[in-house]
């Protein structure tokens, strides 16, 4: 799938930069971090996909079949992509991820995952500000992704992140956002 063709004029900026630690509803302290290529992390992560429920899958991902949950961790953990693990402990509880289109010069897709027992709490909405602030650092401007129009608590937050809807036409919505890669905030 390639993303839209068009973006918004105006950049979005102020995304915090991982690392931070928030609080999140619920009270747990959740470390957010960029992937560091650790074989330990990748391991933390695969743990969580694989404990992943799947009524949260959505489009075909996280792939449930082990072969193919290691050939897409295998391209979404690499130097061209960004990520950002959620930690409840040591735990990964939430990831996100831009992945470029067509190499790093291309808009980048993102996907955020929270385990089911972490929903509702509001690290979805850390998680998302983090990888945006992430992105950004690394020099990304065009973020887009698709989400099942069905799902209003999703489409709401990524309205009130920035992104806007640039193609309704099928049972998908795809959203974009314009980064402003100057503007991040740097928090601890």
């Amino acid at each position: 799938m390639t993303g839209p063709t068009r973006y918004p004029d105006e950049p979005v900026g102020g995304f915090p930069s991982p690392p931070r630690t928030v609080e999140d509803a619920d009270g747990r302290e959740i470390d957010l971090r960029a992937y560091d290529g650790s074989d330990d992390e990748r391991e933390a992560l695969r743990a969580m996909y694989e404990a992943f429920d799947p009524a949260d899958r959505a489009q075909g991902i996280p792939p449930s079949r082990p072969g193919k949950l290691e050939e897409w961790l295998d391209r979404i953990l690499t130097t061209e992509c960004c990520n950002v693990f959620a930690w409840d402990g040591d735990d990964v509880v939430g990831h996100a991820t831009l992945v470029p289109e067509n190499g790093p010069e291309s808009p980048y897709e993102l996907a955020i995952f929270v385990v089911q027992s972490h929903q509702g709490a509001g690290i979805g909405t850390a998680l998302m500000k983090s990888i945006l602030g992430h992105g950004a650092d690394e020099g990304i401007s065009k973020v887009w992704l698709t989400v099942e129009r069905w799902n209003r608590s999703a489409v709401g937050l990524y309205e009130k992140i920035g992104f806007e809807t640039t193609d309704a036409e099928s049972f998908e919505l795809e959203m974009a956002i314009r980064l402003d890669a100057g503007q991040t905030e740097s928090t601890g």
